[in-house]
């Protein structure tokens, strides 16, 4: 793998896949960034990348449902590789507006799909990046695992099940090289926070309401954003073509208590001016339809057929994270100026 194309590279896990690559791995190629920019793609998440290393990095602003410039970009650089990060993503946008979701999750995958088997002669691998939520939703007990069968409850996780259907039928049909991850919920650096823990650390620093779905018991398997990448690539590199790995970070946690930890550890680190506990601050909303009731990974395969483990422990990884929005007032001011604050405030009153 020389040129990568990495789909969706200035959102958050994107980002931070690319800032891996370049920085903190074994990679010594170079990577094609095609990205729409949305609300949630930000360039400022690889400005420093842009301008250290231009040789290995290139972008492009392009929508994957476009199929002229994804084609011209394949045949410009040569790409070898496709690592699809490129989705809609967030559950609650996907009940308001789902139409978003349809056409990138899966025709965007499709158009990608169609331009990487024309150029099968040179490619060796189309990867793609999944969610554990088109499993559904689990009980109390036990693990989505690989074998695990399908049963998406968004419009989110429906289009992601599909787009995932498509690459293993692309693999099966075609003999396409593929790879497929589905991994638990993100956190860390460069999250757009619309997301459960940056909108709880922001609204927290700023003494507003923290607004929690229900009564807060849903539970999800918490994974740092960086483990996350560095999988992929272990996946990318190792992994066997046509399969699919599951990556979690086996830290389970009731939202409630997520809203807690993030609570204790900012009055820690940054206390209120007054010594009281942000907690104080959780509001408790009307939950959203079809909201499941728990996530848990079974990262088995992963981490016995490729050696990976997660780096962070959930506390470590979240103590990182807050010091990173502590340190990045002028990147969260640059969002906040942006349409997601008065989406989250409309969202939120309805």
């Amino acid at each position: 793998m020389k040129n990568i194309m990495v789909t969706g590279g200035c959102g958050f896990i994107g980002s931070v896949f690319i800032r891996t690559m370049l920085l903190d791995s074994d990679f010594k190629g170079r990577i094609i960034n095609v990205d729409k920019l949305t609300y949630a793609g930000n360039p400022d998440n690889l400005a420093d990348i842009a301008k250290t290393i231009p040789g290995r990095y290139v972008f492009i602003k392009a929508d994957i449902c476009d199929a002229e410039p994804i084609s011209h970009a394949f045949d410009a650089y040569q790409i070898d590789a496709v690592c699809n990060f490129a989705a809609e993503s967030h559950v609650d946008r996907s009940i308001v507006a789902p139409g978003a979701f349809i056409k990138t999750n899966i025709g965007g995958t499709f158009n990608l799909l169609e331009i990487a088997r024309r150029n099968l002669d040179r490619l060796v691998l189309f990867h793609h990046v999944s969610t554990d939520e088109v499993y559904g939703s689990l009980g109390d007990s036990g693990l989505f695992t690989e074998q695990t069968p399908y049963r998406p409850n968004s419009p989110y996780s429906a289009s992601k099940a599909a787009s995932d259907h498509l690459v293993r039928a692309y693999s099966k049909t075609y003999g396409m090289p593929v790879t497929i991850s589905n991994c638990s919920n993100n956190y860390g650096p460069y999250q757009f926070p619309e997301k459960l823990i940056p909108l709880m650390i922001l609204n927290a620093l700023e003494n507003r309401a923290l607004p929690v779905y229900g009564d807060g018991s849903n539970v999800r398997d918490w994974l740092y954003v960086k483990d996350h990448c560095l999988a992929v690539w272990e996946i990318m590199k190792n992994g066997t073509r046509g399969e699919t790995y599951n990556i979690g970070g086996r830290y389970e946690m009731a939202n409630i208590d997520t809203v807690n930890m993030v609570c204790d550890l900012l009055d820690k680190i940054k206390p209120r001016d007054d010594q009281s506990s942000r907690r104080e601050l959780i509001e408790f909303v009307k939950d959203r339809p079809g909201h499941d009731l728990r996530y848990a990974i079974d990262s088995s395969k992963l981490e016995n057929e490729l050696g990976w483990a997660p780096l962070e422990s959930f506390e470590s990884g979240l103590k990182k994270t807050i010091q990173w929005y502590l340190d990045s007032s002028q990147w969260v001011e640059r969002v906040k100026s942006g349409e997601y604050l008065k989406w989250v405030e409309q969202h939120y009153k309805e």
